[in-house]
């Protein structure tokens, strides 16, 4: 979707009741940074603009003051921006929440996580080039001060037959095509493998470009 250059950016994102909505404007906006975290930190739900922060604070508020488990639930169609909304929270958290040494090692996983995750979870597909295939719950445990002490990711795949089918003009998941161009020498040949990914059946299925010089590929060492 196209939007005029004059639109404000806040107006991506609106409340239906305690429902945030929010659209994808597929570009990098300048409403994700430690000042707006700062801004909604504390704030009254309803005092600022509608902001997925505002979500991620009042979550984080009700659960110190009444001392229950909550939830936030993020749902949409392919390339809305789930996984997207799913790593700003946890970049809320990282920077708003106390915090010492170790708890920084905690959240430092949890963030570092998501490219292994969407290595082996995300494939390109008609609509999204970097679309989730499969279903997260993210857990984050905090202490009665309110301080994350751990967290843990459940991952599952939804969509196993990717792995030897996939739809015209798509692609099999990002972790074959990283694995081959990324891969050192030795770990392919202890693996057997070829760094051509014309010579894998389960790789040429579709008749968009195999380029290896995927943006989202990073160097694979010996595992």
């Amino acid at each position: 979707p196209r939007f005029p250059t004059c639109m404000h950016s806040f107006s991506l994102q609106t409340y239906i009741g305690t429902l945030l909505v929010s659209v994808n404007p597929y570009k990098e906006l300048d409403i994700y940074t430690v000042t707006q975290m700062q801004l909604y930190r504390g704030v009254n739900f309803f005092e600022l603009p509608p902001h997925l922060y505002a979500i991620a604070d009042n979550a984080y508020r009700v659960m110190c003051s009444e001392y229950n488990n909550h939830f936030i639930l993020i749902s949409g169609e392919s390339g809305a921006g789930k996984t997207e909304a799913s790593k700003k929270i946890l970049q809320y958290y990282a920077v708003t929440c106390p915090t010492t040494e170790q708890l920084q090692i905690v959240r430092d996983r949890l963030l570092l996580s998501n490219p292994v995750l969407e290595a082996f979870g995300n494939a390109k597909t008609l609509r999204n080039d970097n679309s989730s295939r499969f279903g997260k719950y993210m857990d984050i445990q905090f202490d009665f001060k309110g301080a994350p002490v751990g967290g843990h990711i459940l991952s599952y795949l939804i969509e196993k037959s990717r792995v030897v089918h996939q739809n015209h003009g798509e692609r099999n998941f990002h972790i074959f095509y990283q694995l081959l161009e990324g891969g050192d020498k030795d770990l392919l040949c202890w693996l057997g493998l070829e760094r051509n990914p014309q010579k894998y059946a389960y790789l040429i299925q579709v008749s968009a470009s195999l380029s290896l010089s995927l943006h989202l590929t990073s160097r694979i060492v010996g595992m």
